[in-house]
C-alpha cells in the first residue's frame, strides 16, 4: 500500500478530534521550523504564520455556524482566541511579535484534543 493510500484511508477513519489534533501538530511544526529559519527565509516564516492564521480563521468560522454542536461558551472562547491569534500573527509577520507564543497556544489546544484528554 502506498503512503498516499495509507494517508487517505487514515484520514477517512479518524474522528474529527484526531483530525484537528493532527492539523495542529502539522501547523505547529511549521511554526517551529519557521522560528528556527534564518533571517533570509522570510517567506518560510510568512507561510507558516499565514497557515496558522487560516487554521484559526476556519475554526472561528466553524464555531460561528449554527450547526456547530460545541457549547456556546466554548464556541465563544474559540472565536475570541482566533481573533487574538490573528492579531498576534500580524505582529509576528511584522517582526514585532513572538512565534513562541503562538506555538504555545497551539500546544495547549493540542493537549485538550489529545486522545487521552477525554
Amino acid at each position: 500500500m502506498s503512503i498516499r493510500a495509507y494517508q487517505t484511508a487514515s484520514a477517512r477513519s479518524e474522528d474529527p478530534r484526531s483530525t484537528e489534533y493532527r492539523l495542529f501538530g502539522q501547523v505547529t511544526r511549521a511554526l517551529m521550523s519557521a522560528k528556527d529559519a534564518g533571517p533570509y527565509e522570510i517567506s518560510k516564516r510568512a507561510d507558516a504564520l499565514d497557515w496558522n492564521r487560516r487554521v484559526w480563521t476556519a475554526l472561528a468560522a466553524d464555531c460561528s455556524g449554527e450547526g456547530n454542536k460545541l457549547p456556546q461558551g466554548l464556541r465563544a472562547s474559540i472565536i475570541s482566541l482566533a481573533i487574538f491569534v490573528s492579531k498576534e500573527t500580524s505582529l509576528a509577520i511584522r517582526g514585532e511579535g513572538d512565534i513562541d507564543f503562538l506555538i504555545e497556544i497551539n500546544r495547549t489546544i493540542m493537549q485538550g484534543l489529545a486522545p487521552n484528554a477525554g
